[in-house]
């Protein structure tokens, strides 16, 4: 089927970015005047001789920030609807140029601060009570202090950022560009080449020689590479784990947690606590082992959907009434702020020549947080119009409550929210439906979210955190070291149920996310505060919709972890991580006694 021509899908379908820019110059003058404003940040250089210079100096800062901000929004959202529009690649262009005009400019302006005492600040909101407005993002820069090195120093390890890079350019490279897997024979007989975007589909599979072979090629192939992706890896770790040294931390881990104001405690919980409940997970597999009929559950036979995908379709009106009535449980005026993204067409609905895949939330602090999806009416789309909602909502509230520079929340809550939808959702159709089918996907879609979400994005956190330590240790981490120790912690992961194939212990190699640098952690935290809250919403215990809702304005005006608080979720308490897993036990038993009937 051919796609359709931007052209030739409704206008009602697609976003309204008019109400950035309503034209191409009024852009193209903000482009100017930006650049303008971008300058006369330079002529603060004197910002820490009083309390005023400071004041200006960082008004003209985030004021500029403000518009640089529109300026990409109104490009990035005209290049994404279509990619090989080179009029919307040059906009794209020319505003990434006048980041690094920003970041040139606004260069001085850390180091400055820094060479003083945080009480220097203090004494400065007396003198200058209008300085107060920064207040949030002051005291975070002077988190920083004593990990900020001298002015040189910084410029020497800035020029050193693209070598210190090199490890992951180089392994994705040669993961995306330069390997390849060969063929397979699929279900219909026929040869088919095995890459990595389509081998989700192939271990998939209803056969199960196909799925075996798709898991053998792969990991063969990977075993070919081993020495240069641990070459690849390790560089990284050493990289990163210098870095923390020359910063002052006490480990990799403490460095990258630093940004989002986490401690190692809440990383240190998750691990504790899934590795301390990896019974529920065990019983999954064994429902999965009895469902599929086999003798022996596989690795490469866990993703095998137990139940068939929903053929079921929706239009996008359909979709929209469904997410509506699901999130009116949050209340009429979130059900009336929500009504927005319809009226003032924050969405971009379908699918067109050229479009960007996928699906996001992307806004700025002037514009409306739009939504691009490519939606095709499948029970997923349905979901993901919730996910993506969760977002622009999140920031909708967090602009519509803070100034400019406190509306940016920070990524460990980011995807708190968008959970929150989802899981409010496919409680709901559960609710609707007495359709035996129909609430076995749902509770099978639930049950892979968890499954990949909790125990294995924790797999892989563990991973990071004992390949850290071991290098932080003075220990080589040879491929077989990684290797090794990889496939125990599948053994761990999986249980005696499972039979752990060989290959596995070459998985670690595909996984792009180590190069994240501890990344990963976030998404089960993230699911694990979602389900507590929607427990409590569902229940209406804990006075959580309100206490939600007031999290949803807070944009980042406090630190995440506090901004958890304020719902009663302490993520250094095994509590929250329970809750999910408590919520997954239900799930599995409800699926169980579905499967059995």
């Amino acid at each position: 089927m051919n796609q359709k021509l931007r052209s030739e899908i409704s206008d009602e379908y697609k976003w309204d970015i008019s109400k950035i820019y309503s034209s191409k110059d009024l852009f193209e003058k903000d482009l100017v005047k930006c650049l303008e404003e971008i300058k006369k940040i330079k002529n603060h250089t004197n910002l820490m001789e009083s309390a005023n210079n400071l004041y200006e100096c960082l008004k003209q800062e985030y004021e500029t920030a403000r518009m640089l901000d529109k300026l990409y929004m109104y490009a990035h959202l005209s290049l994404d609807t279509d990619t090989t529009n080179t009029e919307a690649q040059e906009m794209v262009g020319k505003v990434k140029n006048l980041f690094k005009e920003f970041d040139e400019a606004t260069s001085f302006i850390k180091p400055s601060l820094l060479k003083y005492d945080y009480d220097v600040i203090l004494k400065f909101y007396n003198e200058q009570p209008k300085l107060k407005e920064y207040e949030v993002v002051l005291k975070d820069l002077f988190r920083y202090k004593n990990h900020t090195l001298s002015e040189n120093e910084e410029i020497l390890i800035s020029r050193l950022s693209k070598a210190l890079s090199s490890s992951s350019n180089t392994y994705e490279n040669l993961t995306d560009s330069d390997m390849t897997f060969g063929k397979i024979v699929d279900e219909n007989n026929e040869s088919v080449e095995l890459t990595s975007s389509n081998y989700s589909k192939y271990i998939k599979s209803k056969d199960r020689k196909v799925r075996k072979d798709a898991f053998d090629l792969m990991y063969k192939t990977y075993e070919k590479f081993k020495n240069t992706i641990a070459s690849s890896y390790v560089g990284d770790v050493e990289a990163n784990s210098s870095l923390a040294k020359i910063y002052n931390f006490s480990s990799a881990l403490e460095a990258s947690l630093f940004a989002d104001e986490i401690n190692v405690e809440v990383y240190d919980n998750l691990i504790k606590t899934v590795s301390n409940n990896l019974n529920y997970i065990y019983k999954y597999y064994d429902i999965k082992k009895k469902a599929l009929n086999l003798e022996e559950l596989h690795l490469y036979d866990t993703y095998v959907p137990v139940v068939d995908e929903s053929t079921k379709e929706y239009s996008f009106e359909q979709a929209v009434d469904i997410v509506k009535d699901a999130l009116s449980i949050l209340g009429d005026e979130y059900s009336k702020d929500l009504e927005k993204a319809f009226k003032e067409k924050w969405i971009d609905v379908y699918n067109s020549k050229g479009k960007r895949s996928g699906a996001y939330s992307s806004g700025s602090y002037d514009t409306n947080p739009y939504l691009l999806l490519n939606f095709e009416g499948t029970l997923n789309d349905v979901s993901t119009l919730a996910h993506e909602l969760g977002h622009s909502m999140h920031s909708y509230y967090s602009k519509k409550n803070n100034s400019f520079q406190n509306s940016g929340y920070k990524i460990f809550v980011a995807e708190v929210a968008s959970t929150v939808n989802e899981l409010l959702l496919a409680f709901h159709l559960l609710n609707k439906t007495e359709d035996k089918n129909e609430k076995l996907v749902i509770l099978n879609n639930l049950l892979d979210l968890f499954k990949s979400t909790i125990y294995r994005q924790t797999m892989f956190a563990e991973f990071e955190r004992e390949m850290y330590k071991k290098h932080e240790n003075n220990e080589v981490l040879t491929h077989e070291v990684l290797s090794d120790f990889y496939y125990n912690l599948n053994k761990k992961y999986f249980g005696d149920g499972v039979i752990i194939d060989d290959y596995i212990k070459y998985e670690w190699e595909r996984i792009p996310h180590f190069y994240y640098n501890f990344y990963v952690y976030k998404y089960a935290t993230g699911l694990s505060a979602a389900c507590y809250i929607v427990d409590n919403i569902l229940k209406n215990t804990n006075n959580m919709k309100e206490n939600y809702l007031k999290f949803l304005t807070l944009g980042g005006s406090m630190p995440p972890l506090e901004e958890l608080k304020v719902m009663g979720i302490d993520m250094t308490d095994s509590v929250v991580v329970q809750s999910a897993i408590k919520m997954f036990d239900s799930i599995l038993q409800q699926f169980e006694q579905l499967l059995e009937k």
